[in-house]
């Protein structure tokens, strides 16, 4: 199986590319971080990237342990045919008997020498169809050669399968290690963004309502010097005819004065 695991470089390019732009404020245009919910949502997606990394990684164990058993079982094979090849294997000839020393015990005697050559002779005769009964045996029990280099093949190639799946697994660990670690580290560092950039938000929002407070308790002076002025008006709106009657008085009485002078 091909291996299909993602580099970390990859999913955190695949993360910046998910995330979608980021909001900018009007009235400043500071980019503000990406919001609780897009971070929950990042970790969700690296969350099932990890489970499916895990289930790749419990596939090729499966793959490994299967292919150990095979192994296991082509070496027990192996032992088995040669035990058998071992015990199948014909005896070692018997030694050939010294002639010399019969024919120094029997110094003048040509006819004893001719009788024991001819019976040596029957017996090896005699000794021949065993010999080929044990070499017909040990054939039909040793297996093919075409067999057993085909058991070696099939032995090496699942260890050579074996090497690289135990790499795949290894390597599939590593970056699995790998990318939860830059994802945790990711996650805490946009956790940390979003916290400073709440805190700088209510610290905005806070002065933005002292403000509005300082606001309102102008205005309310100004209501309220509104509301004298008003006042003052109408006062002097009611006073204005009996000023009027004054100052018409005035002239008459100046006129007394002088008749009375």
């Amino acid at each position: 199986m091909a291996n299909t695991a993602t580099s970390p470089t990859t999913m955190t390019q695949m993360a910046m590319t998910a995330s979608g732009p980021e909001s900018h404020c009007p009235s400043r245009g500071d980019a503000f971080p990406p919001s609780v919910e897009q971070t929950s949502l990042h970790l969700a997606q690296a969350q099932a990237r990890i489970a499916d990394l895990e289930a790749q990684v419990r596939h090729l164990n499966q793959k490994a342990a299967a292919a150990v058993n095979r192994w296991a079982g082509y070496e027990e094979e192996l032992q088995r045919l040669r035990a058998q090849g071992e015990e199948g294997s014909p005896p070692p000839p018997p030694p050939p008997k010294n002639e010399t020393g019969e024919n120094k015990r029997t110094s003048g005697g040509i006819l004893a020498s001719g009788t024991n050559r001819l019976s040596v002779l029957l017996s090896r005769n005699k000794s021949s169809p065993n010999l080929k009964n044990d070499a017909a045996a040990a054939a039909v029990a040793r297996p093919p050669g075409f067999e057993t280099e085909k058991l070696l093949h099939a032995l090496k190639r699942e260890i050579s399968l074996r090497k690289e799946a135990e790499g795949k697994v290894a390597a599939t660990s590593r970056e699995v290690e790998e990318l939860s670690v830059s994802l945790f580290e990711q996650a805490n560092e946009m956790v940390a963004e979003e916290r400073r950039a709440r805190a700088k938000l209510e610290e905005r929002v806070s002065e933005l309502e002292r403000r509005d407070k300082e606001k309102t308790r102008r205005f309310e002076k100004l209501e309220g010097a509104m509301a004298q002025i008003e006042r003052v008006r109408a006062l002097l709106e009611e006073t204005e005819p009996q000023m009027d009657d004054v100052v018409a008085t005035i002239p008459q009485q100046a006129d007394t004065v002088v008749v009375v002078a």
